[in-house]
């Protein structure tokens, strides 16, 4: 599991969770046979919250997290690598 610079956490397909701060953004995995991506959501106690309800890129989450600091605007048909199948 990778800890990115205090704004989220990626848990790896094959990885857990081991550590969390409630209210933490984490963005789990999917595995590749169910089209890849990311959820992306927070934590709680006894608790995952998503946040956005379908699948993102790493990229997409990003962009999303920073329009809810107001940091830049979020756009959801943004030219992306990524593809979900």
């Amino acid at each position: 599991m990778s800890k990115s610079p205090e704004k989220f956490q990626i848990v790896y397909r094959g990885e857990v969770l081991t550590y969390y701060k409630p209210g933490e953004w984490v963005f789990f995995q999917r595995p590749k046979e169910c089209g890849g991506g990311y959820w992306l959501g927070k934590t709680y106690d006894f608790v995952f919250m998503l946040e956005i309800p379908y699948p993102v890129s790493l990229k997409q989450g990003m962009q999303f997290m920073n329009e809810l600091e107001g940091m830049i605007p979020f756009k959801s048909d943004s030219v992306d690598d990524f593809k979900l199948q």
